[in-house]
C-alpha cells in the first residue's frame, strides 16, 4: 500500500470515525467476564455548542476511555444532554419574541410544544460536534434528562424524599432572578465585584426638626421597604436615640430605632436601615425583632404599589430617581464611589434580588453526611486533592436546597393543590386523588386537583445521572437491574470545578441515598481555558477560536494534543494557537517517520547485527517511558502522560533511533531491523492512540491489512517489561 506524501486529517478522520461507528466499536454490553470501565459524560446543555472548555473536558474523557478499552476493559462512555431549564426557556422565549409571540399569550402546553420543537432541532448539535473531536461514546445509549424513563426517576425521587420528610414547602428568603423570573439556589449565583455608589441618606428623628440619623446604603431604591433603623447598643454616639423613631424620607413613615450587636460600628455611619424583604441579613434581623416585612418589588424587578412612589419603574432606574428626589428635599448628604460584591444569575447574568418566596426545599443537614465522609476519607478521590478543602467548606456550611423554579420547561413538581388549601404529593393525578380523599376524608374529583405550576431545579434532575442512565426504575422498584449492578459505581468523572457543588456533590448525595454506594471512584477537575491575557475564553469576549475551525485547520489529533500539552488537573490552561500548531506538527512528524520507514527497500540477505545495540537501546527507552506513562495515567497526570509520549516519539524514536538505523542513501535495510522497527512503531501507535486516535489508526492499518477485530482501537495496551538503565545512560 503506498502512503500519501502528506497527511490529510479531514479524509482520515471521516473515514475512521465512520468505520468505528459502522462496526459498533464504541458499544458496550454487560459481560461478567470483563472488568467494566465507565465514564458518564457531564451532559452539556441542549442549548450548547462546542466551546474550548468542552474540547478539553471531552478530550480527557476520550483519552481515558480509549486507553481502558485497549487495556481489555469493557469500556463504556455514556453520552447525553441536559434540558437546562433556565437557559432553554430563555432561548425559546427569545425565539418566540422574534416571531412576535409573547410567552404570556400561550398556554403551558403550547409553549412546551415550541420548546420540544426547538430541542429536536437544535438539542443534538453539540453531540454531533463531539464526534468531530473523535469522542468514542456509545451513541446508542445517548440519554436526555427529560427522556421518559429519566423523568419518571426524578418524579419518583421527589415523591420519596417528600414522604421521608426531607422535602418541604415554605416561605423563605431566596435568590430571585428578575430576568428569568425564577428562584435560584445559592450555587447558581455568581458574585462579582462591581463599581457602585454609597448613598448617605438622612432620616429625620421623629419629634425633632433638626435631629437626623445618616445611613449609608448602596440601595436607596429600597428605603420605602424599611422597617427599622438599627444601632449597636454599645455605640455611645446613639445613646440618645434609644426607644425613638425615625422618619423614612419621601414617604414620611415612622419606623422604630432598634438595637443589635450585629451592626458594625466601623462601617459607614455605624447604623443601618433594616429592609427585611430585600436583604437576607435584614430578614434574619427582622425575624429576631419581629419587624414588618414590606416587599416593594415585582417579580421582574420593577416597583410595586407597596413602594407608594415610582410604581412600575425598574429598580435601577428607581435608584437614580430616588437619589435625585432625596437631593431635592435635602435628605441626601453625599454620594461616594464604592466597590461592592453583587450576586448575578449564573444563567441570565441579571443582578440577583433577595426575595421572600414560597418555594420547595430539600433538607440538606442529614442527607449530605455520607457524601462528605466519602470525599474526606478518599473513598472518592478528587484530582487535584486541593479541591477537598473547597468541598468540605461547602458541606460544612450547606443550606437547604431551593429546588423549585418558576418555569415551564423542566420536570413539573408532582404536588397537587386542593380547594381546601392543602396539597398532596404523588406520581400521578390519579394517585394524588386517592391520597387526597384518604388524607382529608374528602370526596374530591380530578377537577379539584391543580398541579403545582413550578418545575424542579435542573440539578435536581441531573443528580441521578450515573444511576438513571442505566436503570430509571430502581427508584421505584428498589432493585437494580443487571446493567446498574454491572456498571455502577462508575469509574471516573471529568468535569469543571465550578460545578463541584452544583452537580458533583449532589450526585454523591444521591448515590449514597439511593444506592448506598459512591457514584464514581475518581473526580478529575479540569482547569479553565484562558487566553494570553488570562481571561476565560468566551464568545461574548470574542477571545475564543471556533473549535470546529481549529479542527478543520489542524486536524482533530492536532487539536486534542494541543489542548493537553499544558493542562494539568485543576490548573487553568493558558491557550495559545501555537499549542495546536505543535499538535499538528507532531502528527506530520509521525506521518513522515512512517513514510521514511515504509520507503526503505529490504534486502533479506543483509546482516542486521550492527543495529542490535540501537534496537536494544530504544526497546529499553520505550519500556522506561511506558512505566512513566502508566504511572502518570494512574495519578491522572494526563498532560504529563502526553509529554512523556511526545518526547519518546519525537525525540527518541524520530530524531535518534531512526537516524541510527536508517540505511545510507539508496541502500537497502536488513529484514530483521525492518521487522523490529515496524514492531516498535506498532507499540508507539498504541500509546499514541488515546491522544491521537485518527492518525494512529490510519498508520496501524497502513502497516498491513487487518480485520475489524484487529483494529488499533481494540488492540492491547503494551505490557510493561524490564529495561536496561545502563544502556539508556550510556546512550545519553
Amino acid at each position: 500500500m503506498s502512503i500519501a506524501s502528506k497527511y490529510d486529517p479531514a479524509a482520515t478522520e471521516a473515514k475512521w470515525y465512520a468505520y468505528w461507528m459502522e462496526h459498533k466499536l464504541f458499544s458496550s454490553k454487560v459481560d461478567p467476564n470483563k472488568e467494566p470501565y465507565v465514564i458518564t459524560m457531564p451532559p452539556p446543555n441542549v442549548t450548547g455548542v462546542l466551546h474550548m472548555g468542552h474540547m478539553l473536558n471531552n478530550t480527557i474523557q476520550d483519552v481515558l476511555i480509549r486507553r481502558a478499552r485497549m487495556q481489555g476493559k469493557n469500556a463504556l462512555w455514556v453520552p447525553g444532554t441536559d434540558h437546562a431549564s433556565i437557559a432553554t426557556e430563555t432561548k425559546v422565549v427569545n425565539l418566540l419574541k422574534e416571531q412576535g409571540i409573547d410567552k404570556k399569550s400561550l398556554t403551558r402546553e403550547k409553549f412546551l410544544e415550541h420548546a420540544w420543537e426547538w430541542k429536536e432541532k437544535y438539542g443534538g448539535i453539540i453531540l454531533d460536534q463531539l464526534k468531530k473531536l473523535g469522542a468514542s461514546c456509545d451513541w446508542d445509549r445517548t440519554a436526555f434528562t427529560m427522556d421518559a424513563g429519566l423523568s419518571d426517576a426524578v418524579i419518583s425521587v421527589f415523591v420519596d424524599l417528600h414522604k421521608k420528610g426531607k422535602i418541604y414547602r415554605g416561605i423563605r428568603m431566596v435568590n430571585w432572578d428578575p430576568k428569568g423570573k425564577t428562584a435560584l439556589s445559592d450555587d447558581e449565583v455568581i458574585t462579582k465585584e462591581i463599581a457602585s455608589k454609597l448613598y448617605y441618606v438622612k432620616y429625620q428623628i421623629e419629634g425633632s426638626e433638626n435631629d437626623y440619623l445618616t445611613i449609608a446604603t448602596t440601595r436607596p431604591e429600597t428605603i420605602m421597604a424599611d422597617s427599622a433603623i438599627c444601632i449597636n447598643p454599645n455605640d455611645p454616639r446613639f445613646i440618645h436615640l434609644k426607644g425613638k423613631k425615625a422618619i423614612v424620607p419621601l414617604i414620611n413613615k415612622a419606623i422604630p430605632i432598634i438595637e443589635d450587636e450585629y451592626v458594625d460600628m466601623e462601617f459607614g455611619t455605624g447604623c443601618l436601615k433594616v429592609t427585611p424583604a430585600h436583604d437576607i441579613n435584614d430578614y434574619e434581623l427582622g425575624l429576631k425583632h419581629k419587624l414588618e416585612v414590606i416587599d416593594i418589588l415585582n417579580d421582574d424587578g420593577t416597583l410595586n404599589e407597596k413602594a407608594q412612589i415610582l410604581i412600575g419603574e425598574d429598580r435601577f432606574v428607581a435608584r437614580k430617581m430616588i437619589a435625585k428626589k432625596l437631593k431635592e428635599v435635602d435628605q441626601l448628604e453625599k454620594i461616594e464611589d464604592y466597590k461592592s460584591n453583587v450576586g448575578h444569575s449564573e444563567r441570565t447574568d441579571a443582578v440577583i434580588e433577595p426575595k421572600l418566596s414560597l418555594q420547595w426545599f430539600l433538607k440538606m443537614d442529614e442527607i449530605t453526611k455520607p457524601a462528605q465522609k466519602a470525599v474526606m476519607e478518599d473513598i472518592i478521590q478528587l484530582y487535584p486533592p486541593k479541591f477537598k478543602n473547597m468541598y468540605r467548606a461547602w458541606m460544612d456550611n450547606v443550606r437547604d436546597w431551593c429546588i423549585s423554579r418558576q418555569l415551564w420547561w423542566g420536570h413539573r413538581i408532582p404536588a397537587y393543590h386542593l380547594p381546601n388549601g392543602e396539597f398532596v404529593v404523588a406520581k400521578t393525578a390519579e394517585e394524588a386523588l386517592q391520597l387526597a380523599n384518604e388524607q382529608f376524608d374528602g370526596t374530591f374529583t380530578l377537577a379539584d386537583l391543580k398541579q403545582d405550576e413550578d418545575v424542579l431545579d435542573t440539578w435536581f434532575s441531573s443528580w441521578l445521572w450515573p444511576i438513571s442512565v442505566f436503570d430509571s426504575e430502581v427508584f421505584t422498584t428498589g432493585k437494580p437491574n443487571e446493567e446498574l449492578k454491572y456498571y455502577y459505581p462508575t469509574n471516573d468523572l471529568v468535569t469543571a470545578p465550578e460545578i463541584l457543588f452544583f452537580w458533583v456533590a449532589r450526585m454523591i448525595i444521591a448515590g449514597y441515598e439511593y444506592m448506598g454506594e459512591k457514584p464514581f471512584k475518581n473526580v478529575y477537575l479540569t482547569g479553565i481555558v484562558r487566553d494570553k491575557l488570562g481571561r476565560k475564553m468566551s464568545k461574548s469576549l470574542g477571545n475564543s477560536p471556533d473549535p470546529l475551525d481549529l479542527i478543520a485547520q489542524n486536524g482533530a489529533d492536532g487539536v486534542r494534543t494541543g489542548m493537553l500539552f499544558s493542562s494539568p488537573a485543576g490548573n487553568d490552561l493558558p491557550y495559545d494557537d501555537k499549542l495546536v500548531e505543535q499538535g499538528r506538527n507532531f502528527a506530520n512528524k509521525i506521518w513522515n517517520a512512517f513514510r521514511l520507514v515504509k520507503g526503505w527497500e529490504i534486502d533479506q540477505n543483509l546482516d542486521g547485527s550492527a543495529n542490535a545495540s540501537s534496537i536494544a537501546w530504544f526497546e529499553s527507552r520505550f519500556n522506561q517511558a511506558l512505566i512513566e506513562i502508566n504511572e502518570h495515567y494512574e495519578k491522572f497526570r494526563i498532560s504529563d502522560a502526553l509529554m512523556t509520549t511526545y518526547k519518546l516519539v519525537w525525540g527518541d524514536f524520530c530524531s535518534w533511533y531512526l537516524e541510527m538505523i536508517k540505511p545510507e542513501y539508496q541502500h537497502p535495510i536488513d529484514q530483521e531491523t525492518y521487522d523490529k522497527t515496524i514492531a516498535l512503531f506498532e507499540d508507539i501507535l498504541k500509546i499514541l492512540h488515546p491522544f491521537m486516535p485518527f492518525i494512529s489508526e490510519e498508520l496501524w492499518q497502513q502497516i498491513k491489512e487487518r480485520s475489524v477485530e484487529e483494529s488499533l482501537i481494540l488492540a492491547s495496551w503494551p505490557t510493561e517489561k524490564g529495561f536496561d538503565s545502563k544502556i539508556i545512560e550510556e546512550a545519553n
